[in-house]
């Protein structure tokens, strides 16, 4: 039976700009064994080309094979929804990019879907274009409810402050694609061609990465070099299969690969 790996980027193989230590050569080993891969990540403002470039300066060589996104499960699932539908779209390039290839039609008026992306050059009257077209009908769709960091000087909102305010403006909850959803997290099986039984996540998000592995049946690895801490791990009602301080503490194959 084949086994592959969702790895999530942020906290797992990089803080930031710097590398976590063992990265490079965990993910050199996958390649070098074959093991199917993918990074999964929520980010849709960025290309998968873009991801590619930020990896291979941080030492850890991938094609863009080997990355799936937000914006890719989000242009997949409108084009499920309405075959050559249009879009209003508050988002940039990675976004932009998923939805016409996926033969969504960018458009200023009276769109099917208002699809709301991580960026900073859309402007409050954009946003509030984007409230009357709601209003109005079109269906409003987020590509991931990342929270704000909320630290000073950082330079995105995070989606769920921008989805708030339109949610409060339109009365209309946003459908979310993202993580932990299970919109990307079946999306990004398929991407590998996995099986559930066959499908391992490896995040530093309980709430995101690790949910959302739960709820799908796949098996989870919590890694403690990001966000979620280990004393933080009794709050929740799951929990990880395995729990490690960074990937380079990952011993391939995994206990369940042989069962």
């Amino acid at each position: 039976m084949a086994q592959g790996l969702l790895i999530d980027m942020d906290g797992v193989v990089y803080g930031g700009d710097i590398m976590i230590p063992g990265a490079d050569e965990f993910v050199a080993r996958l390649l070098k064994e074959n093991i199917p891969f993918s990074f999964m990540t929520n980010n849709s403002q960025r290309t998968r080309l873009e991801a590619v470039r930020k990896l291979r300066k941080l030492g850890i060589e991938v094609t863009e094979k080997h990355i799936y996104t937000s914006a890719m499960a989000t242009g997949k699932f409108l084009a499920s929804q309405i075959p050559n539908g249009t879009a209003y779209v508050l988002g940039e390039g990675g976004l932009l990019t998923s939805l016409h290839e996926n033969g969504i039609t960018l458009v200023d008026n009276d769109p099917d879907f208002v699809v709301l992306g991580e960026g900073r050059n859309f402007t409050l009257e954009m946003v509030q274009r984007g409230v009357d077209m709601i209003l109005a009908g079109a269906k409003f769709i987020a590509t991931n409810r990342d929270p704000s960091p909320k630290k000073k000087g950082w330079n995105n909102l995070g989606i769920a402050a921008t989805a708030a305010m339109i949610e409060e403006a339109t009365g209309v909850k946003a459908f979310v694609v993202g993580k932990p959803g299970p919109v990307m997290m079946r999306a990004a099986r398929k991407y590998l061609g996995l099986e559930t039984a066959e499908t391992t996540v490896i995040g530093d998000t309980m709430d995101t990465d690790i949910q959302g592995g739960v709820q799908m049946g796949y098996k989870t690895i919590l890694v403690l070099s990001g966000i979620t801490k280990k004393e933080e791990l009794q709050k929740y009602a799951f929990k990880p299969d395995l729990i490690v301080n960074s990937v380079q503490d990952i011993q391939l194959p995994l206990p369940w690969w042989n069962g």
